[in-house]
């Protein structure tokens, strides 16, 4: 029931309160939150989804769509989706702050470009490692174990029962922090060496103070660094992967504890 003597499908009802959560989820998620993606796709695809969801598990709809218990049950179904997908975008913020220390290194961080997945405007050297990113993530199935853990949900947090304690939050606001662990370490081989470099540069210019140190320093940190990402590279795709599966780690602790 609707609740003013309307009735609607229970069905029908069902799968649209089911699309809630996997719709917040699709929105926050990187790769399906992506701005370049169209809106009718992601709602065919939490409508397939959906439909997966109620062949299943048992998912008991609120009896009434209009009521104070229904909003703040669809409240509480958006925020899970949210919070699944927030997580992963934690992970996926690690290789753009990466991008962004070793850009700046080399002297490219004024080289920027339109980030497709978020929109707004990022280095070009982070576009990139984000894009490496998003193809390990698809590699290793990631969107499929996301798909996977969006069904699980409905086991561990029932609709009805879905807000998160208080521990869940503080346990996605120290995730937080990986980003920046992550991105430092992921920037650690060729930051070093960037900073060896500068070292360098430095002692050169207090021995020779005529030396003009633009016309020097940024051709070889332009040319270390990249030397140093080409060897780097192998290093840096295996830790991304690390990424990827910490980040689907800490979604899985988030909803199955």
């Amino acid at each position: 029931m609707l609740g003013f003597g309307l009735s609607i499908e229970p069905q029908l009802w069902a799968l649209l309160f089911v699309m809630v959560r996997v719709g917040a989820t699709f929105v926050a998620a990187p790769i399906f939150g992506a701005v370049s993606v169209p809106l009718q796709a992601r709602i065919g695809l939490s409508g397939a989804i959906g439909v997966l969801v109620l062949g299943t598990q048992t998912v008991a709809a609120p009896p009434q769509v209009f009521a104070i218990t229904t909003f703040l049950a669809v409240a509480a179904e958006a925020l899970v989706g949210l919070s699944i997908g927030f997580v992963l975008q934690i992970a996926f913020a690690a290789p753009l702050l990466a991008g962004e220390l070793i850009g700046n290194s080399m002297g490219i961080g004024f080289a920027s470009a339109l980030d497709p997945q978020n929109g707004t405007s990022s280095t070009a050297l982070g576009m990139f490692m984000s894009t490496l990113l998003t193809l390990l993530f698809l590699s290793v199935n990631g969107h499929l174990m996301l798909v996977e853990l969006i069904v699980q949900s409905y086991t561990a947090l029932p609709p009805g029962r879905a807000w998160l304690a208080a521990g869940q939050l503080r346990d996605i606001a120290m995730f937080g922090g990986y980003t920046f662990s992550a991105g430092f370490l992921l920037a650690l081989p060729v930051g070093f060496l960037l900073l060896c470099l500068n070292l360098i540069v430095g002692m050169l210019s207090r021995s020779a103070p005529a030396l003009n140190l633009f016309a020097v320093g940024l051709p070889m940190s332009l040319a270390v660094g990249v030397v140093a990402l080409v060897i780097a590279f192998p290093a840096m795709g295996d830790y991304m992967v690390v990424i990827v599966r910490e980040g689907l780690a800490a979604a899985q602790s988030l909803v199955l504890g």
